[in-house]
């Protein structure tokens, strides 16, 4: 039968998800600062588990599970919204994501790969939601995902079957605002608070 972790070693699990959650926003603040450079990013928000206080909860493997034992929520990866004044240079967006998080692994030892940083991209006369950043070389790339109805009629502009971007995943506390051009705001994720929401412990 399983051993039941020790204080020591879930004290220890809390640090391994504080220390990934504080990875990934190093890199929505790798991609965020690389992306600006392009004058039709209008917008970058960090939202998703990533900008918000990590809570408790029984995580997915063992032995925490078997014994009920609750753990900061382990993030899986980051999820960026960005607006766009134009869709046209995406594979240039795409390229300037990959690069930046492949300097932040060479400069930090950081390992976020450019698959786990997804970019939301949404219009910005209207917020509509448009699909998300592809992180294949080419369009299309002939794969499985690249078959779903709409997806490349604008050129590595991705869809994902089924999904919908909801609009409270933006709103008040659930997302935290890294640029906005026309309002002259710049904020780092990594300033963020790191703890776990007051009361979840």
């Amino acid at each position: 039968m399983p051993r039941r972790p020790s204080s020591r070693e879930i004290a220890l699990e809390d640090e391994r998800q504080l220390k990934r959650q504080q990875d990934f926003r190093a890199a929505a603040d790798a991609v965020a600062a690389a992306l600006t450079a392009f004058p039709e990013v209008e917008k970058i928000a960090l939202f998703g588990s990533a900008a918000r206080p990590l809570l408790r909860e029984v995580p997915r493997f063992q032995p925490y599970r078997r014994f009920g034992i609750e753990l900061l929520h382990e993030c899986q990866d980051v999820d960026l919204a960005v607006w766009l004044s134009r869709t046209d240079r995406l594979h240039d967006l795409g390229r300037a994501r990959s690069q930046a998080v492949s300097r932040l692994h060479a400069r930090t030892g950081s390992g976020v790969a450019h698959h786990q940083l997804d970019v939301f991209l949404l219009a910005c006369e209207d917020g509509r939601y448009l699909g998300r950043l592809c992180c294949f070389a080419i369009c299309p790339k002939q794969k499985p995902e690249c078959l779903v109805p709409g997806c490349g009629a604008t050129p590595f502009l991705r869809q994902h079957e089924g999904f919908r971007l909801f609009s409270d995943a933006l709103a008040g506390g659930n997302a935290c605002v890294l640029f906005d051009r026309h309002a002259g705001i710049r904020a780092l994720a990594a300033e963020l608070e790191p703890q776990p929401a007051a009361g979840t412990a």
